[in-house]
């Protein structure tokens, strides 16, 4: 499924070539897709090996950041995160860098995976307490490192503006769009963050944790890798049950304006995934809907 315009295809053909050409070893393993996300296609590769392909070349930029950066973070992290084993190089049938990565056990949080959220949002706010306290190695905020959400809600407003147009015009009355952009606008008069900056995941959302047991065990795809302040970080919460969002900020000790503009960008990333994948990814924009409606039932109560 193509969900961007200058989208590179790829296939099992495709990967099958690759690792023909770069990896002989692995070119006979058994091959089977293993999900997609918005800037990724992924593989299975026998029993132990994930294949990593970006969608499009702005992404790639992303896959070589990876490659740097995840060896150095973790040996200095608690939680287990992706061990690059393979630097794809481009080639003619797909001309993008790419990676193949060890296998990670586990399974996405849900209902039938995690019993005790309160648990689960503890182990997550402790994870990132963990990665927010890791030195910055000299890495600025800059370049591959440089990413929207660790910046300001004001230098967003442009952009996202519009996208509450387009949200409204496509859910309708599905959701209250006018009581969302009021939350952000509020947000918009907030102080803006003043502490430093620190190394941010930047799209902790469920589809990039994994659980055993009922526990986190993993977190992956650190595509959107940066540096810059740590409000955006917590976004993804609105994703997860109350009982988890309540204790990861109880853990911790969010004060009240880090959350709301967490909740802005939370906001923001509902909005502009539900007008941009609308017609393409119908899973990802009931994830947007679903933390939208959260969100609202939060600001009701």
């Amino acid at each position: 499924m193509s969900l961007h315009q200058n989208e590179v295809p790829v296939d099992e053909t495709v990967v099958r070539s690759l690792l023909k050409r770069q990896r002989p070893e692995w070119a006979e393993l058994p091959l089977s897709p293993a999900g997609a996300g918005t800037d990724n296609t992924m593989y299975r590769l026998g029993d132990d090996l994930l294949v990593r392909l970006p969608r499009t070349a702005d992404t790639a930029s992303a896959v070589r950041k990876e490659q740097e950066w995840l060896p150095r973070l973790a040996p200095l992290l608690t939680c287990p995160i992706p061990e690059p084993v393979h630097a794809g190089a481009p080639t003619d049938a797909f001309p993008l860098a790419w990676s193949v990565y060890r296998w990670i056990d586990g399974a996405e949080p849900g209902p039938d995976t995690v019993r005790d959220w309160a648990a689960f949002g503890t182990d997550l706010a402790a994870m990132v307490r963990e990665f927010h306290g890791i030195d910055l190695m000299g890495a600025v905020r800059a370049g591959d490192l440089s990413w929207y959400r660790g910046g300001s809600l004001r230098a967003c407003d442009e952009w996202i503006g519009a996208r509450f147009d387009a949200c409204r015009a496509t859910v309708g009355s599905e959701l209250d769009v006018e009581a969302l952009e009021r939350l952000w606008r509020a947000a918009l008069t907030l102080p803006e963050p003043s502490g430093p900056h620190v190394w941010l995941h930047g799209d902790l959302k469920p589809t990039n944790l994994l659980v055993r047991e009922g526990r986190l065990s993993a977190v992956i795809d650190f595509g959107a890798l940066s540096v810059g302040f740590p409000d955006a970080e917590h976004a993804p919460l609105w994703d997860l049950p109350p009982e988890a969002r309540h204790a990861y900020r109880n853990s911790l000790d969010l004060d009240d304006l880090t959350w709301a503009r967490a909740r802005a960008w939370a906001i923001a990333v509902g909005v502009s995934g539900i007008s941009y994948y609308w017609h393409t990814y119908p899973a990802f924009v009931a994830e947007c809907r679903g933390r939208l409606q959260a969100i609202l039932a939060d600001a009701a109560r």
